[in-house]
């Protein structure tokens, strides 16, 4: 798997960093991989959140934290008694150590021990904002540029710097006014390509293992293609929608039921209702990175509400920083969020910051909340007639400045209260642009598919309802809904039924 991939690069003597976003598993991989490495190498695994702000200050105290941190290390990892003794006659010594004579002890333990040493260092966003950091990895830079030239067999076998931040971006942030640096002091790194992200057969393999300690009833296959879709593997979100489906589980002891509704689709969507809910660092993160970058989130915006296509350049930092911490990725050169529950709480956050302007849609959409359940299911024809008379009364005819933008988000801000807390919604990326937007929602373990459409004239509207209804063979649903804007002044208002083959449309036009 992953860590096997990861080996390869070590055993090729590479350079490189692992840069995933918070909670992405870095910390887990690199434990699995330094077990794999025992046997073949000698592995030096540090971690920079243990030394503190102020050793990054001089390259003396930066240097003496560093050796305290390799000398706590002697009993797991075989560090000769001599390159030890040299070490610690640093940390006595009262002048200044500099960073190249630890590097000499370290060449002198790298050259003459029987296995090549691998150099491991979690965390190292701790040390991304000090100068001796970018001193530090030039002195690897240097070591690593000699093997390459065959000039001396250089320190480490090979390095691994994990953190959410690319140490290849430093070169340009902490470099004193007026001193310029074109190389990286890491630019020898290789590209590290390994997929992070939870397979969805990687998943399932885990939720069988947790099936048969627990017995729940539940179907892994189905589950894992669930949590895979919501969530594009992103580790923690799938561990903490496995751990909010597992504390419902453990709910009710004595239902025999409860573990197996738990462990079911209205039980996923509980969870994932309860994890939208959730203010946990993650999606603080993504908020406040949004908050930093005030023209970024405003481009995200266009991309969610408005199906605007944004270009992807690795080289705007804004974007780089973004993929970094795992929020978005390049699709067919384009920008893309990363998954569902991160496009849900984007949506979330753009349609909140309309709500605290008053938003009518949301209160009309919240007082009429009660007339839409029946019988434990979500009446959208009902929504879709009640949206329709809100919008006349509120924006009045439609007129040509209309984008299809101001429809959808109207659409989310008055649906959105009505399944607050009940049920769940999402936009379907792959039919999210500038003339056609798929809302999917999950409301008490039924879905309702919405396609909110610009009417574009008889002909297109037929295509569309063939489109719908394919999209509709794709859920295994025999009904769906679609609401369009349309500028014909002899439209006739309100909702209608209309049969296509065998699926039953309900079709709102304002």
């Amino acid at each position: 798997g992953q860590v096997e991939e990861i080996k390869q690069l070590v055993d090729a003597g590479k350079y490189f960093t692992i840069n995933r976003g918070r909670q992405y598993g870095k910390t887990t991989t690199l434990r699995r991989l330094e077990i794999v490495l025992r046997g073949a190498y000698a592995v030096l695994s540090l971690d920079f959140q243990k030394i503190s702000t102020a050793a990054f200050q001089t390259e003396d105290s930066f240097a003496k934290a560093f050796i305290r941190l390799v000398l706590r290390k002697a009993g797991k990892v075989p560090i000769p008694e001599e390159i030890q003794n040299r070490l610690r006659a640093f940390l006595e010594t009262n002048r200044q150590v500099m960073l190249d004579e630890l590097f000499d002890v370290f060449y002198q333990w790298c050259t003459q021990y029987e296995k090549p040493v691998v150099l491991m260092i979690d965390e190292v966003d701790s040390a991304s904002n000090h100068q001796v950091f970018l001193d530090f990895l030039a002195q690897l830079r240097a070591s690593y540029l000699e093997r390459e030239d065959e000039e001396d067999e250089g320190v480490f076998w090979s390095v691994i710097l994990a953190g959410v931040k690319d140490v290849r971006h430093l070169k340009s942030r902490i470099r004193p006014e007026g001193q310029q640096r074109v190389n990286s002091p890491w630019n020898i790194a290789a590209d590290f390509l390994v997929d992070m992200s939870l397979s969805e057969s990687g998943i399932q393999g885990m939720l069988e293992e947790y099936e048969e300690d627990h017995h729940t009833g539940m179907e892994p296959g189905g589950m894992a293609k669930l949590l895979r879709d919501y969530t594009g593997g992103y580790p923690f979100l799938v561990s903490r929608l496995c751990q909010l489906m597992d504390r419902a589980a453990a709910g009710n002891p004595e239902d025999p039921g409860c573990r197996k509704r738990a462990w079911s689709r209205d039980g996923f969507e509980a969870a994932l209702r309860s994890l939208l809910r959730e203010d946990n660092t993650l999606f603080q993160s993504l908020s406040g990175k949004l908050l930093n970058y005030p023209e970024l989130k405003s481009a995200l915006r266009s991309i969610l509400m408005e199906g605007e296509s944004l270009a992807y350049n690795s080289q705007q930092e804004e974007i780089a920083l973004l993929e970094m911490y795992g929020f978005i990725r390049e699709e067919g050169r384009k920008v893309r969020i990363s998954n569902r529950v991160f496009e849900t709480v984007l949506y979330n956050l753009f349609l909140s910051d309309e709500e605290l302007r008053g938003n009518t849609f949301t209160r009309e959409g919240g007082l009429a909340k009660n007339i839409f359940v029946k019988d434990g299911k979500l009446d959208m024809r009902l929504v879709l007639e009640r949206f329709i008379q809100t919008y006349t009364k509120v924006r009045g005819p439609l007129r040509e400045c209309f984008l299809e933008r101001d429809g959808r988000e109207d659409f989310l801000l008055y649906l959105v209260p009505i399944i607050n807390g009940t049920g769940n919604y999402y936009i379907e990326a792959q039919t999210r642009d500038q003339t056609r937007t798929d809302v999917v929602v999950d409301y008490l373990g039924q879905q309702y598919v919405v396609e909110l459409k610009i009417w574009r004239g008889e002909r297109y509207h037929a295509e569309g309802e063939k489109q719908l209804s394919g999209y509709l063979d794709y859920f295994g649903l025999a009904t769906g809904y679609m609401l369009s804007f349309n500028f014909n002044k002899m439209k006739e208002p309100g909702v209608k039924r209309v049969q296509v083959g065998e699926k039953v449309l309900y079709e709102g036009t304002v």
